[in-house]
Protein backbone atom coordinates (compact mmCIF):
# COMPACT_ATOMS: atom_id res chain seq x y z
CA UNK A 1 0.00 0.00 0.00
CA UNK A 2 0.83 3.58 -0.27
CA UNK A 3 -0.05 5.13 3.00
CA UNK A 4 -0.33 8.57 3.32
CA UNK A 5 -2.37 8.95 6.34
CA UNK A 6 -5.32 11.23 7.62
CA UNK A 7 -5.50 13.85 4.41
CA UNK A 8 -8.18 16.55 4.31
CA UNK A 9 -11.04 14.95 1.78
CA UNK A 10 -14.16 17.22 0.87
CA UNK A 11 -17.42 16.25 -0.36
CA UNK A 12 -20.96 18.11 -1.82
CA UNK A 13 -21.35 18.72 1.90
CA UNK A 14 -18.71 17.78 4.08
CA UNK A 15 -15.06 18.29 5.41
CA UNK A 16 -13.32 15.05 6.74
CA UNK A 17 -10.43 16.17 8.37
CA UNK A 18 -8.34 15.52 10.88
CA UNK A 19 -9.36 15.88 15.04
CA UNK A 20 -7.90 18.65 16.72
CA UNK A 21 -7.82 18.49 20.59
CA UNK A 22 -10.12 21.74 20.45
CA UNK A 23 -12.73 19.30 19.02
CA UNK A 24 -13.73 17.87 22.69
CA UNK A 25 -16.84 19.63 23.56
CA UNK A 26 -17.97 18.81 19.90
CA UNK A 27 -17.34 15.50 20.11
CA UNK A 28 -18.80 14.88 23.29
CA UNK A 29 -22.15 17.28 22.61
CA UNK A 30 -22.99 16.04 18.88
CA UNK A 31 -22.17 11.87 19.65
CA UNK A 32 -19.37 11.18 22.01
CA UNK A 33 -22.49 10.72 24.97
CA UNK A 34 -25.13 10.01 22.97
CA UNK A 35 -26.05 6.34 23.93
CA UNK A 36 -27.96 5.78 20.60
CA UNK A 37 -25.17 6.78 18.42
CA UNK A 38 -22.74 4.40 20.70
CA UNK A 39 -25.21 1.80 21.25
CA UNK A 40 -23.50 -0.54 18.53
CA UNK A 41 -20.09 0.40 19.34
CA UNK A 42 -17.68 -1.68 21.41
CA UNK A 43 -16.82 1.84 23.37
CA UNK A 44 -19.11 3.21 25.82
CA UNK A 45 -20.99 6.45 25.75
CA UNK A 46 -18.50 9.43 27.53
CA UNK A 47 -19.45 10.47 30.57
CA UNK A 48 -17.76 13.93 30.20
CA UNK A 49 -16.05 15.96 28.48
CA UNK A 50 -12.06 15.02 29.76
CA UNK A 51 -13.37 11.50 28.05
CA UNK A 52 -13.91 12.86 24.45
CA UNK A 53 -10.37 14.72 25.16
CA UNK A 54 -8.33 12.03 26.02
CA UNK A 55 -10.04 10.07 22.82
CA UNK A 56 -8.47 13.09 21.42
CA UNK A 57 -5.15 13.44 22.31
CA UNK A 58 -4.43 9.75 21.01
CA UNK A 59 -5.55 10.80 17.66
CA UNK A 60 -3.64 13.64 17.66
CA UNK A 61 -0.52 11.82 18.66
CA UNK A 62 -0.92 8.89 16.07
CA UNK A 63 -1.56 11.32 12.83
CA UNK A 64 2.55 11.87 12.19
CA UNK A 65 2.18 7.84 11.26
CA UNK A 66 1.80 7.32 7.29
CA UNK A 67 -0.34 4.07 8.23
CA UNK A 68 -3.29 6.44 10.73
CA UNK A 69 -6.52 7.49 9.08
CA UNK A 70 -9.08 8.75 10.96
CA UNK A 71 -11.02 11.72 10.38
CA UNK A 72 -13.35 14.23 11.95
CA UNK A 73 -16.95 14.86 9.81
CA UNK A 74 -17.42 17.97 9.91
CA UNK A 75 -20.89 19.68 7.77
CA UNK A 76 -19.95 22.18 5.22
CA UNK A 77 -21.17 25.76 6.30
CA UNK A 78 -22.31 24.71 9.62
CA UNK A 79 -20.56 25.77 13.29
CA UNK A 80 -21.32 22.29 14.38
CA UNK A 81 -17.96 21.24 14.68
CA UNK A 82 -17.15 17.29 14.82
CA UNK A 83 -20.62 15.73 13.86
CA UNK A 84 -19.52 12.21 13.77
CA UNK A 85 -15.95 10.14 12.76
CA UNK A 86 -14.73 7.34 9.72
CA UNK A 87 -11.22 5.78 10.13
CA UNK A 88 -9.38 2.89 9.16
CA UNK A 89 -9.63 0.63 12.43
CA UNK A 90 -7.70 -2.19 10.58
CA UNK A 91 -5.64 -3.57 7.76
CA UNK A 92 -3.31 -6.77 6.49
CA UNK A 93 -0.82 -5.00 4.27
CA UNK A 94 -0.34 -9.07 2.79
CA UNK A 95 -3.32 -8.65 0.99
CA UNK A 96 -3.94 -4.90 1.00
CA UNK A 97 -7.24 -4.96 3.01
CA UNK A 98 -8.62 -1.99 5.35
CA UNK A 99 -11.48 -2.14 7.46
CA UNK A 100 -13.84 1.12 8.20
CA UNK A 101 -15.77 1.99 11.08
CA UNK A 102 -17.97 4.79 11.70
CA UNK A 103 -20.72 6.73 13.75
CA UNK A 104 -22.42 9.87 13.15
CA UNK A 105 -24.51 12.40 15.47
CA UNK A 106 -28.03 11.04 15.75
CA UNK A 107 -29.14 15.19 14.39
CA UNK A 108 -27.20 14.26 11.29
CA UNK A 109 -28.31 10.89 10.35
CA UNK A 110 -31.12 10.30 7.62
CA UNK A 111 -29.82 12.64 5.23
CA UNK A 112 -27.04 10.49 2.94
CA UNK A 113 -23.64 12.21 5.00
CA UNK A 114 -22.25 8.93 6.13
CA UNK A 115 -22.97 7.62 2.61
CA UNK A 116 -21.07 10.34 0.98
CA UNK A 117 -18.42 10.11 3.90
CA UNK A 118 -17.66 6.20 2.93
CA UNK A 119 -17.79 6.59 -0.70
CA UNK A 120 -15.11 9.71 0.10
CA UNK A 121 -12.81 7.14 2.36
CA UNK A 122 -13.70 4.28 0.00
CA UNK A 123 -12.42 6.63 -2.96
CA UNK A 124 -9.30 7.47 -1.03
CA UNK A 125 -8.31 4.21 0.38
CA UNK A 126 -8.25 2.28 -2.93
CA UNK A 127 -7.34 5.43 -5.19
CA UNK A 128 -4.58 7.20 -3.31
CA UNK A 129 -3.71 4.46 -0.53
CA UNK A 130 -3.59 1.52 -3.15
CA UNK A 131 -5.59 -0.60 -0.71
CA UNK A 132 -7.22 -3.44 -2.67
CA UNK A 133 -9.92 -4.27 -0.44
CA UNK A 134 -12.28 -1.82 1.38
CA UNK A 135 -14.26 -4.01 4.51
CA UNK A 136 -16.75 -3.00 6.70
CA UNK A 137 -19.15 -4.99 9.49
CA UNK A 138 -22.02 -4.22 11.41
CA UNK A 139 -24.21 -5.82 14.30
CA UNK A 140 -27.07 -6.89 12.28
CA UNK A 141 -29.70 -5.11 14.21
CA UNK A 142 -28.16 -2.03 13.29
CA UNK A 143 -29.62 -2.43 9.61
CA UNK A 144 -28.86 1.16 9.14
CA UNK A 145 -25.53 1.04 9.20
CA UNK A 146 -25.67 -2.03 6.35
CA UNK A 147 -27.90 0.45 4.61
CA UNK A 148 -24.45 2.85 4.40
CA UNK A 149 -22.56 -0.31 3.18
CA UNK A 150 -24.93 -0.96 0.54
CA UNK A 151 -25.35 2.68 -1.19
CA UNK A 152 -21.59 2.46 -1.27
CA UNK A 153 -21.47 -0.63 -3.46
CA UNK A 154 -19.74 -3.00 -1.00
CA UNK A 155 -21.24 -6.25 -1.47
CA UNK A 156 -22.66 -8.50 1.55
CA UNK A 157 -20.21 -10.93 2.28
CA UNK A 158 -21.85 -12.97 4.94
CA UNK A 159 -22.68 -13.00 8.95
CA UNK A 160 -20.09 -14.48 11.99
CA UNK A 161 -22.86 -15.51 14.68
CA UNK A 162 -21.53 -14.46 18.31
CA UNK A 163 -18.18 -13.32 16.68
CA UNK A 164 -17.93 -9.53 18.75
CA UNK A 165 -18.87 -7.26 21.72
CA UNK A 166 -20.65 -4.23 21.65
CA UNK A 167 -22.74 -2.19 24.14
CA UNK A 168 -25.60 -4.49 23.61
CA UNK A 169 -23.39 -7.43 24.53
CA UNK A 170 -22.06 -10.40 22.45
CA UNK A 171 -23.59 -9.75 18.54
CA UNK A 172 -22.45 -11.52 15.56
CA UNK A 173 -21.30 -8.88 12.43
CA UNK A 174 -22.07 -8.50 9.12
CA UNK A 175 -19.40 -8.15 6.57
CA UNK A 176 -19.78 -6.27 3.79
CA UNK A 177 -16.84 -5.44 1.47
CA UNK A 178 -15.79 -3.54 -2.15
CA UNK A 179 -12.69 -4.39 -4.39
CA UNK A 180 -10.77 -1.95 -5.96
CA UNK A 181 -11.67 -4.36 -9.23
CA UNK A 182 -15.18 -3.83 -8.38
CA UNK A 183 -15.30 -0.14 -8.72
CA UNK A 184 -13.91 -0.97 -12.29
CA UNK A 185 -16.07 -3.17 -13.12
CA UNK A 186 -19.21 -0.51 -12.34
Amino acid sequence: MRHQGTKRLETERLILRRFAEADAESVFKNWGSDPEVTKFLRWKSHTCVEESRELLAGCVKRYGEADYYYWAIEEKGSDSGAVGYIGVFWSDETVDSVEVGYGLGRRWQGKGYMSEALRAVIDFMIDEAGANRVVATHDPRNAASGGVMKRCGMKYEGTMRQVDRNNQGICDLSFYAVLASDRRES
